[in-house]
Formats: structure tokens, C-alpha cells, sequence
């Protein structure tokens, strides 16, 4: 196949699917890693594509958002292992709140029964949950709900976060990056999750390695906002140590 007819598929499966990964593309072409990134590099100068860590999205797809349940089953091993890295980070008393998003849902099913602390989320995935753990005393947040995320978003949200202080927040992203920092597609979305972070005093991101370079719409912080990052082994050592030293400890699960 002449590099144009691949360069041809190759973008035919990023409006597909919406991403495309180089490892992926390698093994559907038969070609090494170099000749997809040098397709997408040609893709990325004709304004067809948008080269993101480890792969591309289409031109124009910064706001590509898929729904929950499409999430729950993307990178499902890597997700499993966060939310199991982010036990260790539980407060021994007192107040946490948990984000909306497919990994912070896992991280709430993985919770022991036996927990005692305060738990806020806008989440209904994440309430459900915890509704039947008896040493927990949740707090749902108020709001219209998104039907994509199950989240709750606008003002009533915004004003019960701003009533409260938490000691920590375990909170997702779509994308996040040293340059760009804490993205994800919707303003209502990213709304919620600033203020939520305004209300923790320690803020912990749960998000895997195929975010790390992505880029959203809407921009919610930035890596010096938060305190430590769970991903995966995904994320390069190279990388992680670019984010620690911005002062943002990272976990590699």
C-alpha cells in the first residue's frame, strides 16, 4: 500500500472511531511505529488530523466526548488499577469528594463497606454506588444532569460546592497535559469540576495514559492544581517526571 492510500484509511478510522494509535496503526499496516507517526505527521500539516500522545483525533474533534458507557469499557485494565492505587490516598476521617467520570466510578465501587467518612459527588454512577455503604455518609449534589456523563452541572451545583470544604478530591479529565492542563469537552462540566477542586484542600486526578496529551474544549485547571496523578504504566517515565516538575507527584499503577 502507497503511503497515501494508508494515510487515506488511516484517517477514514480516526473519523470512524474517533482516535486512532500509533501501536494500533503499526499493526494494522504492517509498518513500524516511524511510518505511522511520520502518516499522522503528514495528516497534522494538512489540518486533516490532530496529533495527541500516542496517536491523533480528526481535525475539529476537540469536543468529542463519548458517553459513559463507552468510557467504562476504554483502557479497562489500566482504569482497574488506578482506581485500586487511589485506596491508598483515602483520608483516615473526615470528608471526600468524588468527581463524575468512568474512573472515579470504579474507584467508588472499589471503596470498602466498612469505610467511615463523608462522601460528595454529582455523580449518580458514583452515588449509586455508595448508597448502600453503611459507615458513609453521602451527599449528593444537586443540578441539571447530563445525560452523556450522568453528572450534575450549573448553578445548584456551583453553589453547594461553594458552601463546603473537603479534604480531598478525587477528580477526572478527558485530557491533561504540563501545557495545556485539565481539559474536558463540556463548559457546564468543567464548571462543576473547578469548583470542586476549589473546595478540596488536597486534589488527586484519576486518569490513564491515553489522556496524557489530549486537549478539550474546556479548560479546568492546570497540573500545578493538583497534587498527585494515579495513571498507568503507559505514561512515560519521560513524562512523568516533565509533570513532577511542575510539583505534581505521580503515581504510575
Amino acid at each position: 500500500m502507497y503511503a497515501p492510500e494508508r494515510q487515506q484509511e488511516i484517517l477514514r478510522l480516526a473519523r470512524d472511531g474517533g482516535r486512532v494509535d500509533v501501536v494500533s496503526l503499526a499493526e494494522h499496516f504492517q509498518v513500524t511505529a516511524e511510518t505511522i507517526r511520520r502518516d499522522l505527521k503528514s495528516l497534522d500539516r494538512a489540518g486533516l488530523v490532530r496529533r495527541v500522545h500516542g496517536g491523533a483525533i480528526p481535525a475539529g474533534r476537540l469536543d468529542l466526548e463519548p458517553d459513559l458507557a463507552e468510557r467504562e469499557t476504554t483502557a479497562a485494565d489500566e482504569k482497574e488499577r488506578i482506581a485500586k492505587a487511589a485506596l491508598a490516598e483515602l483520608p483516615n476521617e473526615g470528608t471526600m469528594i468524588v468527581d463524575a467520570g468512568s474512573t472515579a466510578a470504579l474507584f467508588a465501587g472499589s471503596l470498602p463497606m466498612e469505610l467511615s467518612l463523608t462522601v460528595v459527588t454529582h455523580s449518580l454512577p458514583v452515588a449509586a454506588r455508595l448508597a448502600d455503604h453503611p459507615g458513609i455518609q453521602l451527599h449528593l449534589i444537586g443540578g441539571r444532569v447530563r445525560h452523556r456523563t450522568r453528572a450534575a452541572v450549573d448553578a445548584w451545583a456551583l453553589r453547594a460546592y461553594g458552601e463546603i470544604r473537603a479534604d480531598v478530591l478525587f477528580v477526572a479529565a478527558n485530557g491533561y497535559s504540563v501545557e495545556h492542563g485539565l481539559t474536558t469537552p463540556d463548559l457546564a462540566e468543567a464548571a462543576v469540576k473547578r469548583a470542586a477542586m476549589a473546595a478540596a484542600r488536597r486534589v488527586v486526578l484519576l486518569a490513564d495514559s491515553s489522556k496524557h496529551g489530549q486537549e478539550h474544549f474546556a479548560r479546568f485547571g492546570g497540573m500545578n492544581d493538583v497534587d498527585l496523578l494515579i495513571t498507568d504504566s503507559g505514561l512515560s517515565l519521560e513524562d512523568a517526571l516533565a509533570i513532577e516538575c511542575g510539583g505534581t507527584e505521580v503515581v504510575r499503577a
